[in-house]
């Protein structure tokens, strides 16, 4: 999981080596454990930071995931100026990760999005939305067609889908690509 060994693990929860685990061990380790990140050493946020929930749902970049516990696993700190320069009010906001290739090359599995739930309004030239439909929940570029929604992957191996509107729930536009190196 972390690309570890167990002997690693041992060390920090029994030792506290190393003093603090970095960032991205930190943050799988707690997704793992269903922590919040402090519990494992992660600084407090500052007051000019904002907690947003990071949903417990995986969004598919693939044919869609079955509906899950879309409950907030843990809340991360970003910085409210980020939220203000998107768009995105802190009460309105969440983290969700991609899974899958759909999206590839714009999402890679493991990417995180930044997701304004407030605006769930698709504009005349489409955007990427997290959406709800039967297929599951799944992250698409959408775009309206009269009555219809236009569902597109920008993977050209998956076809666009077409779903009367009512068929299909925007949770919220993604608005921020959050993507480790």
């Amino acid at each position: 999981m972390l690309g570890r060994n167990v002997a690693y693990l041992q060390q920090f929860v029994g030792r506290g080596s190393p003093r603090r685990l970095p960032e991205r061990e930190r943050r799988l380790l707690a997704d793992f454990l269903g922590l919040d990140e402090r519990a494992l050493g992660a600084p407090e946020p500052v007051a000019a930071d904002v907690l947003v929930p990071r949903r417990a749902v995986a969004a598919a970049a693939g044919a869609g995931r079955e509906p899950a516990d879309e409950r907030a696993l843990r809340a991360e700190p970003l910085p409210r100026a980020l939220l203000r320069t998107h768009g995105v009010a802190p009460g309105q906001a969440s983290l969700i990760t991609v899974a899958g290739d759909s999206m590839a090359p714009t999402l890679w599995d493991g990417d995180r999005l930044l997701v304004n739930e407030g605006d769930r309004t698709v504009p005349p030239g489409g955007a990427v939305f997290v959406i709800r439909s039967d297929d599951g929940v799944a992250v698409k570029r959408v775009r309206r067609a009269g009555a219809m929604v236009e569902i597109v992957s920008d993977n050209a191996a998956y076809p666009v889908r077409v779903r009367p509107a009512a068929e299909v729930t925007v949770i919220g536009r993604a608005r921020l690509l959050l993507r480790d190196l």
